[in-house]
Order: structure tokens, then C-alpha cells, then sequence
């Protein structure tokens, strides 16, 4: 490579969609990179900085050459005997290859000869001239904007009035800088230069310009009253953010959301953090509410106290940095109080009729075109609560399970919720406890929504988890009967989700709770269902697990071996994962994995099923009496810690029978002629293979 320097492109934009502003910096800096490394003009060990801002994407790269290395190029041409002729002479389909090639009958004898499969073939040498910036960057700056995560392309024309654009926003400027000279590339309609423009209204000069690539941020920031990076105006806020709250002191904080701090990163050019506030009166309303409408339609980071709840004051993220901010907090604290006057007449005007009253209209309201209205759902969701909770808990229980699902929906036909959809349950919850009902109905409305996402909390009551189970267990297992199975990428039931949630809870809370016996109940509401049904709920299940497992560090040997028996009881799955990691440290392990298998295989060869029983008269090697003396013993104690819950205990028990099994296979022929000599062994051998599989299928532990 050739004058190795800096390179810096910046495509200045009308403002971006600031959801995506993160992503397309990041693609865009990170294809033309990739890009240039490709045609060899950008070092492997070149370093990026992506910029990205309301109103740029730019990219700086070190180590970008004006031009990159010649290298030498062999390309086949044909197999020797077409290429030459009986007296070696080259044949016209040789020349005419040569021809395409820029070359003639003189480069003939130049020709390599080389093997080419059972054949040999002639190979073309020739040395390929290096791409200069100007070529490779135009085609790394096509690839850039072609592959952008656009979520919507515009289209728009150029000054010509003819031609027209597609981008995610109509662009104005190009820079394409090496070093300190211009890269002559287009881009939309864009010759590139080294002008662009800064903040709209605080730059110290309308157009900015760029004398060298690595002075790009620095001269933005100082002349511009621009932060280009968007990590660095993140950083700022943020620093900003802790500052103002520390001003306001009393401990308080702002809240923590890492989507709104991208969100108003990618609106701000210059930011500004300023301390507003609303009237106190305010906070009679659930603070869910105030803080919902505050960060979703303002963009702006409340204030908690040291214990959690909402201050009456608020931070804003001005773009503008006046002298006396006055009236641009005065104006922020305009807007939000309407705002928040909705929620509080939303409120208000909710709590006139009690929850229960609103549990009827759910009958008006589609669930599904195929699944009956919200009310018939509820109807479900109470039969499932009442049936888990009476096994988990008795009458008890199950009264406060069944209050819970019938009232748990009856907050979608709330003003609030109406409004705001992200508070039902939270919704239901406060007005649950406003008529007087049981904290842990009140409680279990909102919970049983949860986990609401990867890494969420579970319900916090055993009301709250049972009413959980039963709504996602009737969302799965109506989906699954009408036939809308999860496809690929597309789960637009959040079936995954859902069913991850049910392992969950039953694993983590340790629920005596057979997930067949589950899966039966729930599909069995529902006349839409098929006998597959099911069947494929459960597969569905154990796949699920099978990945959240994976995702705790076992391993694909581990989980295999554990979840092919498909254990019911999924609070003993960690347990029987512990006790087969166990087990595959032991020195006897891979003998009896390997033993097992082969017993398995021994096993599905026979005619017909083996029964599990040995008679003792019919033992007559020595290798078979030790075998099954050895299983009389330590079977039962294995068994004992199998029921007793030590998994482990029973598998490293059964570790000890490596000797005896070994010695059977040695010295005794399983199919012996005699038939009830055969069937003898292999009824000993069905025993073993029951006694060691109890816990996990051990021959999926062989590698």
C-alpha cells in the first residue's frame, strides 16, 4: 500500500430517525471499512471511529492508502487437451481466451501447467493492478449506503428536477477527505468536498469546513456546536444527566433507561440538560402513569427519590444552549402539564366504576377470530388458575386465583390503559386495591403478565404465579390448536416468550407441577385442538429449555441427556444437570456411557418388547451372576437416592457397577441360542439399562 493516511466520509442528512440513528452510524462506519480492507486499501489492523448524529453519518478510518499493493492473479483457462492441439500447438478456443484476457499467442509459452483434479489444465499469470482510493472508495460508499438498516426509504429529487433518490433522508453534502485532499467520490447525487454544516442555530459559521480527516470531531464541536460521535454526546449526557440531579440534591436521581438515553441522544446535536417541574398535586396519580407519559411523548428523565418514588421535578434534554434558559424550561414545564392533566383525569374518572364492572364488556372485545372474545379467554384462564392453584394450595388458594384471572383483563376497557396500553396490569393493580380487594388478588392482576421479558422478575405470590401460568399456558396451547406455530424469525404471539416464562416459573419457584399433566389441561379447553396438538406444545416446550439451558453454560451433551427423557418435573432439571456433569468426571463414566449405549441398541434389536425381570436359576455364566448379585445390591441404593432426590448420590452408585458390566460383556453372548437363556439376559439387561437412565439417558454422553 501506498501513502498510508487518514480517511474520513461524512454524508450530512436532514434529521435521521433517531430509533435507528445508533444503528445506521454503526453500519455505515463499519461496510465501508470492511469494504476497503477487502480491496486491500484499509490495513487489517485499520481503526474505526463511527460518528452519528441527528443530521451526519461519518466514519474516520486510520491506515487507508492513496492506492492498494499490485498482486499477482492465476486464473484457469481450460484443460490441456482442448487448450493445445496433437503437435502442442494452442488451439483457437485457447486463443480466443487469451484475446479476452488482453493477451496473445505469444503468452503461450508463459502458459503454467498444473493438476487440475484427474486432469491437467493451464493457468493464466498475470499481475492485477491495485484499486486507487478514488475507485475503491466509490465502490466501498456505494456498498455503505446500499446496505443501511433503512426501517423506510424516501424518495425525493435533486436540484435537477429529473433525477430521483432513494435514501432514509434527502442528503445535502458529501466529505470525503485522505488526510487533507479530497477524495473525488459521489454519492446521491453528490460531489464529494470537505464543507458541511453544524449545529442549526448555535455554529459559529453556517458552513463548517474540514481541513484534515483527523481534525473532523474537534472542528465540528468548536465551529459547529456539534458532538459528532454518538458515544461521546451519550457520555455527555449522561454526565450531565447525574449532574443537574445532584444540583437538585436531596439524593435524588434520574431513572434509568438505556432506550431514552439513545433515543435523545440521536435528537440532540449540543446538549443542554436543564431541571424543570410540575405541580406536586400531580403525584396522586400512580407514579407508572406520570413516568410513562413523561419519557414516551416527552423524551424527558423523571426524578426519583433515594426510596424509588417520583420527585415533581424532571430533567430535559435542550438541543440549545442559551444564556438565560428561562424560557425554555417555563415552555417544557407547559407542555408536560397537560399531559400529565390527561393522566390524572384518566385516572380520576377509572376509579368511579369498580374493576369488577368492567369484566362484562370483555365479552364484546376480540380475542382472536378463531379463539372467541377476551371474556371467554378469562373464562379459561379461571378454569386453568383454579385447577393449578387447588394442587399447589388448597381452597384458599385457589378462591384467590379465581378472583384474580376473572378481573385480570378488565383494565384493557380503562381509560388509562386505553391510553397508555404499557400500564395494563399495573393499571389493574391500583384500582384492584381502590375497591378494597386482597393485596394478593391486587397484586397477582399486575404479576401475572410477568416475566414480561428475558431477565424479568417472576410474580411476586403464589397467587400472582399461578394466574401467570394459567394465561400463558391458554395463549400457547389455543395458538398451537388453531395452527399458528412460531415460523423461523416470526413469533408475532410472543409464543417463545411465553412458553420460556412457564419454564421459568416452574424451574426457578421448583413447582410440583407435572408439565404434561399442564400442557394436557390447557389444550384440553380447546375443541379446536388435534392429537398432534399436544405433542407439539411439549416439543416446543423442551426446545425452549433446551436453548435456556445451553444459555447457563451446559453442554449440547448435558442438556441432550437430561431433557430426552423429558423430565415433568422441571424443578429437578438443574439437579439432574449437576448430578450428569457429576458423573462424566468420574473415571468409570465413559465405559458405562459407552456400555449403555450399546445396551440400548442390544435392546431395540430384539423381536418384540424385553421385560425387566431376571430369573436366578437361569444365570449360568459367572460374568452374569456377578452382574446381576452386583445390581440386587447397589439397585436398590440407587434407587433410594433417586426418590430421595440425590441425584447424584444415584448415578455415582451406579458408577460402581463399571466392572461387573464390563465383565458381561467379555464373557457372556447375550443372544444365546436357547431362548429362555436369552431372554433372561436381555431382561438383565433392561433392568440395568432402566436403573441407570433414571435420572438422564447416559449414552448420549458418548462423544
Amino acid at each position: 500500500m501506498t501513502n498510508s493516511a487518514p480517511l474520513l466520509v461524512e454524508l450530512f442528512v436532514e434529521e435521521l430517525p433517531p430509533k435507528a440513528l445508533k444503528k445506521l452510524g454503526q453500519a455505515f462506519a463499519s461496510v465501508l471499512l470492511e469494504q476497503l480492507q477487502a480491496q486491500g486499501l484499509a490495513a487489517a489492523d485499520a481503526h474505526l471511529t463511527p460518528f452519528a448524529s441527528p443530521r451526519r453519518l461519518a466514519a474516520h478510518i486510520t491506515g487507508v492508502a492513496s492506492q492498494a499493493a499490485d498482486k499477482a492473479v492465476s486464473q484457469k483457462l481450460m484443460p490441456v487437451t482442448v487448450a493445445l492441439d496433437a503437435s502442442g500447438q494452442p488451439t483457437p478456443a485457447l486463443l480466443k481466451k487469451l484475446q479476452a484476457l488482453g493477451a496473445d499467442a505469444s503468452a503461450v509459452p508463459r502458459l503454467k501447467r498444473s493438476p487440475d483434479g484427474k486432469a491437467e489444465a493451464l493457468f493464466y499469470e498475470s499481475t492485477q493492478r491495485g484499486a486507487t482510493l478514488t475507485e475503491g472508495l466509490q465502490k466501498a460508499l456505494s456498498e455503505a449506503i446500499a446496505k443501511l438498516p433503512i426501517p423506510k426509504v424516501m424518495t425525493y429529487q435533486l436540484a435537477d428536477g429529473w433525477t430521483d433518490v432513494k435514501f432514509v433522508r434527502p442528503a445535502h453534502s458529501l466529505i470525503a477527505l485522505h488526510a487533507d485532499q479530497v477524495v473525488p467520490v459521489e454519492a446521491l447525487g453528490l460531489h464529494a468536498g470537505r464543507t458541511t454544516q453544524g449545529h442549526r442555530f448555535e455554529a459559529a459559521q453556517a458552513v463548517v469546513t474540514i481541513a484534515n480527516a483527523d481534525t473532523y470531531a474537534e472542528t465540528l464541536e468548536r465551529e459547529g456546536a456539534v458532538i459528532a460521535g454518538f458515544e461521546a454526546r451519550r457520555a455527555e449526557i449522561a454526565r450531565q444527566l447525574a449532574e443537574a440531579a445532584a444540583r437538585v440534591g436531596g439524593g435524588a436521581s434520574p431513572i434509568e433507561d438505556e432506550a431514552l438515553l439513545d433515543e435523545v441522544t440521536a435528537l440532540v446535536e449540543r446538549p443542554n440538560v436543564l431541571v424543570c417541574e410540575f405541580e406536586p398535586e400531580f403525584l396522586e396519580v400512580p407514579q407508572e402513569c406520570l413516568i410513562l407519559t413523561m419519557k414516551a411523548n416527552q423524551k424527558y428523565f423523571p426524578l426519583l427519590d433515594p426510596q424509588g418514588r417520583l420527585t415533581h421535578r424532571f430533567l430535559v434534554v435542550s438541543n440549545i444552549r442559551p444564556q438565560d434558559a428561562s424560557a425554555v424550561v417555563g415552555g417544557n414545564e407547559r407542555v408536560v402539564r397537560p399531559r400529565l392533566a390527561d393522566a390524572k383525569f384518566f385516572f380520576d374518572q377509572d376509579r368511579k366504576r369498580p374493576l369488577a364492572s368492567r369484566v362484562e364488556g370483555l365479552g364484546k372485545v376480540v380475542y382472536h377470530n378463531k379463539l372467541g372474545t377476551q371474556g371467554e379467554r378469562s373464562e379459561r384462564v379461571r378454569q386453568l388458575a383454579v385447577a393449578i392453584a387447588t394442587r399447589l394450595g388448597g381452597p384458599q388458594l385457589a378462591q384467590f386465583a379465581d378472583e384474580a384471572a376473572r378481573q385480570a383483563k378488565a383494565d384493557l376497557l380503562t381509560d388509562m390503559v386505553g391510553e397508555f396500553p404499557e400500564l395494563q396490569g399495573i393499571m389493574g393493580r391500583y384500582y384492584a386495591l381502590a375497591d378494597g380487594l386482597a393485596v394478593e388478588v391486587a397484586d397477582a392482576i399486575e404479576d401475572h403478565y410477568k416475566p414480561r421479558f428475558a431477565g424479568d422478575s417472576l410474580p411476586r405470590g403464589p397467587v400472582g404465579l399461578v394466574v401467570a401460568l394459567a394465561d400463558k399456558l391458554e395463549t400457547l396451547a389455543g395458538l398451537f390448536a388453531i395452527g399458528q406455530l412460531p415460523t423461523g424469525d416470526k413469533d408475532p404471539f410472543a409464543l417463545r416468550r411465553h412458553a420460556l416464562g412457564v419454564v421459568r416459573m416452574l424451574m426457578e419457584r421448583d413447582l410440583p407441577l407435572p408439565l404434561g399433566e399442564l400442557l394436557m389441561q390447557a389444550v384440553g379447553q380447546f375443541p379446536q385442538a388435534g392429537a398432534e396438538t399436544g405433542t407439539q406444545l411439549a416439543t416446543f416446550f423442551y426446545e425452549r429449555l433446551a436453548g435456556l439451558l445451553r444459555e447457563q453454560g451446559y453442554s449440547a451433551q448435558e442438556v441432550d441427556a437430561v431433557l430426552s427423557l423429558q423430565p415433568q418435573q422441571l424443578g429437578d432439571v438443574a439437579k439432574r444437570l449437576a448430578a450428569v456433569r457429576a458423573f462424566a468426571a468420574l473415571p468409570e463414566a465413559p465405559a458405562l456411557a459407552a456400555a449403555n449405549k450399546r445396551i440400548g441398541n442390544i435392546l431395540k434389536k430384539a423381536d418384540g418388547p424385553v421385560d425387566a425381570h431376571v430369573s436366578a436359576v437361569l444365570l449360568q455364566e459367572p460374568a452374569e451372576k456377578a452382574l446381576h448379585a452386583a445390581m440386587a445390591e447397589l439397585a436398590p441404593m440407587a434407587q433410594a437416592r433417586f426418590d430421595g432426590g440425590d441425584y447424584t448420590g444415584s448415578l455415582q452408585v451406579l458408577a460402581s457397577l463399571r466392572a461387573p458390566v464390563d465383565a458381561f460383556f467379555d464373557g457372556v453372548m447375550v443372544n444365546a441360542e436357547a431362548l429362555d437363556l436369552r431372554l433372561n439376559r436381555l431382561g438383565l439387561l433392561a433392568t440395568l439399562h432402566k436403573a441407570m437412565n433414571q435420572v438422564a439417558d447416559l449414552s448420549r454422553l458418548v462423544t
